[in-house]
């Protein structure tokens, strides 16, 4: 039987003939140049042995599955025979799995699989020798620690899969690995704990992954918006981690990690705000200066975003917040810019996003000569000229500078910072006040899988807090057994249920 169309043969069952199989598969793959096919006679049976150059290592190839095979002597040996000799009494790869469809044929070859396919049986066997490369286990770029692990994922999901199991030898550690995307079939891993995760959160996630309609999936980026909640909120309900420490300690609280081929990035379901100023340091150091730390990340994000724009305001509403000979520098500073101290700020601000970008873009040997050109040789010559003021220019450095302590924020930071200009500028103080308070109602609102998003603050968990308000020692602490679904105002079980149940009417 051929295959109508190059797409239709997902569920279409593997022939008996060995040439008809092999037409299909060239019509499928359309004759790429990477397939290679390789016809061999086993014991007087012919067979055809098939892997995608690159993806598969040709040494244990070679070794492990084409060597065995043509040592393979059966008497009066026919195509059932030579099946059920392999199937039983030949180990070629300790992953191994058997189809009877072409779409799965496709979908494991093109995962780095040798596929045995044999004359007259419609079945054909998949041996796991993936032999393609990959980088190595490196330390985290985004996410630096002194005392911690340096070890962080990569793009292989079953690397990253070892290095959650070697930190949790836990029986009820699970991993469910299936392809998404209907034309990418990109494998993805969901991770969790089955003695603290509701199995109703767990098929919610899964099925929302298995729905997605995209062409492919090249980041973990194209995966956040379908997993997150559908009410529009300004920080996101789940998080994302480079480090295999961290999305262990997150699954052991009753949370859902999902680890995507392709990205290092890993995706933790749901996440709460206050895990922001949270780094896998502060656990490692004494507990009274890992507090210090937190409050000092706390100052960095009001810094961060409130700075540039309580200065704008001030300046020009509330000159009055300002003692005489402070006002009277500042004065005398402003008096030589052009602008508005608004427009001074927001292009001031505006420049700084143009030469962090282009320093990101570059390459690495060029971007940080870009950074210094632009941030010191640029800065002055505004300065000298006039077009920027000294105070403008501190103000906005310290806002910067404080945005590094809190990356993951760094989105919403950008953004908020240059509204609060905007709107101090134009409102004083007030406009200051309205951004906190729709900042604050927004986070406050939002949930995701039932937990707050705003958790253990509001709802208040009092036991929690020892982990958000201060950093206690692991003997108060008290955290063995603890996860999410604990904390006041989470219902996490019964929000999972109504998702997965809508999600299944709907579907």
């Amino acid at each position: 039987m051929k295959i109508p169309n190059t797409y239709e043969f997902e569920n279409v069952p593997i022939e008996k003939s060995l040439d008809a199989n092999l037409e299909n598969i060239k019509r499928i793959l359309g004759n790429t140049a990477d397939l290679l096919i390789s016809p061999i006679t086993v014991s007087g049976v012919r067979a055809a042995v098939i892997c995608f150059e690159g993806m598969v290592s040709g040494f244990n190839t070679a070794q492990v599955v084409v060597k065995p095979l043509m040592r393979v002597d059966i008497p009066d040996c026919t195509s059932e025979k030579l099946y059920s000799h392999v199937k039983e009494n030949m180990i070629l790869s300790v992953d191994t799995t058997e189809t009877d469809k072409y779409g799965d044929v496709i979908r494991t070859v093109m995962s780095g699989f040798v596929i045995l396919l044999i004359d007259n049986i419609p079945s054909a066997m998949c041996f796991g020798i993936q032999g393609y490369s990959v980088r190595g286990i490196d330390e985290p770029s985004s996410e630096g620690n002194i005392m911690g692990s340096h070890e962080g994922f990569v793009e292989t999901v079953r690397t990253n899969m070892s290095l959650v199991r070697r930190r949790i030898k836990s029986p009820v550690l699970q991993f469910k690995l299936f392809p998404i995307s209907p034309r990418s079939k990109t494998d993805v891993v969901v991770c969790y704990m089955a003695d603290r995760v509701p199995k109703a959160l767990v098929d919610s996630i899964c099925h929302k992954l298995k729905d997605l309609d995209l062409e492919t999936i090249l980041g973990s980026g194209y995966v956040t918006p379908f997993l997150d909640s559908g009410a529009p909120s300004v920080f996101s309900g789940l998080s994302t981690t480079e480090r295999p420490d961290v999305m262990c300690a997150k699954i052991l609280e009753g949370r859902v990690g999902v680890m995507i081929e392709g990205t290092p990035f890993a995706i933790v379901i749901p996440a709460m705000f206050t895990e922001n100023f949270q780094t896998l340091d502060d656990y490692n150091f004494r507990p009274y200066y890992a507090t210090f730390l937190r409050y000092i990340r706390y100052i960095a994000f009001f810094l961060a975003v409130f700075f540039p724009g309580i200065y704008v305001a001030a300046a020009l509403f509330h000159p009055e917040m300002f003692n005489s000979r402070l006002l009277m520098n500042l004065a005398a500073a402003e008096e030589a810019a052009p602008l508005n101290l608004m427009w001074e700020a927001l292009i001031t601000l505006i420049f700084y996003e143009i030469i962090r970008e282009a320093g990101v873009r570059l390459p690495k040997s060029v971007g940080g000569a870009v950074s210094i050109v632009g941030g010191l040789i640029i800065g002055d010559a505004a300065v000298s000229a006039g077009i920027i003021s000294n105070p403008m220019l501190l103000v906005c450095a310290i806002s910067v500078t404080a945005s590094f302590v809190i990356p993951s924020l760094d989105q919403q930071v950008t953004v908020f910072r240059l509204a609060a200009v905007v709107l101090g500028g134009f409102a004083g103080l007030y406009g200051i006040a309205l951004l906190t308070a729709f900042l604050l109602a927004n986070i406050c609102a939002d949930e995701n899988y039932g937990l707050p998003v705003m958790a253990p603050v509001s709802p208040f968990t009092r036991k929690a807090m020892g982990d958000v308000a201060v950093r206690l020692g692991f003997r108060r602490m008290g955290k063995r057994g603890f996860t999410v679904e604990k904390l006041n105002g989470a219902d996490i079980r019964s929000a999972a249920e109504r998702e997965e149940s809508g999600d299944k009417h709907n579907g």
